[in-house]
């Protein structure tokens, strides 16, 4: 039996979203245990130049979000990105999985084949819905995810690979 686009992301999205919000609730009991301003950690970049704890929640809302708009073709829930606490990005987690909850499965249904176009600021990108999930929704929605985890970790969040997986 073939697995559908739609239990390949909605699904595993929700889950994850799931997953970081309780490493998320880690990186708050730690802030206040330890005596840190949690705007140390939600602030909290790799590098320079990349974005911070909190855009890396943003962008994985809204490429779970992405999805279901460019492939189940449901309307967009806009959030505007002014998470500033851990209780907002909590909040945000929350509603990202609610307007995932209500995509229905059948919406995705002989999408495999369908274009897929995704305009950024540089540039557009064309795919099908089955190239769309697998070189671009899932790895984009991983690597800010992992992201996340790499930032709390290094900040001294003793967070590991189970709490990343969700307790499996």
């Amino acid at each position: 039996m073939m697995t559908t686009l739609y239990e390949q992301t909605v699904p595993v999205f929700i889950r994850n979203l799931t997953s970081i919000g309780k490493v998320l609730a880690k990186g708050e009991a730690f802030a206040a245990e330890k005596g840190i301003d949690p705007r140390e950690l939600l602030d909290a970049r790799l590098i320079d130049d990349m974005a911070p704890l909190t855009a890396q929640i943003q962008r994985m809302s809204d490429a779970a979000k992405g999805l279901a708009v460019r492939l189940g073709g449901v309307e967009n829930v806009a959030m505007a990105d002014e998470e500033k606490t851990f209780a907002d990005l909590q909040a945000r987690i929350a509603r990202t999985i609610a307007f995932l909850e209500k995509v229905p499965a059948d919406a995705f249904d002989g999408k495999e084949d369908a274009p897929v176009e995704l305009a950024t600021p540089k540039q557009t990108f064309t795919f099908t819905g089955e190239s769309y999930v697998a070189t671009f929704a899932l790895p984009n929605f991983f690597f800010h995810m992992t992201t996340a985890y790499g930032l709390l970790r290094m900040k001294g969040v003793q967070i590991g690979k189970m709490d990343y997986l969700g307790g499996v």
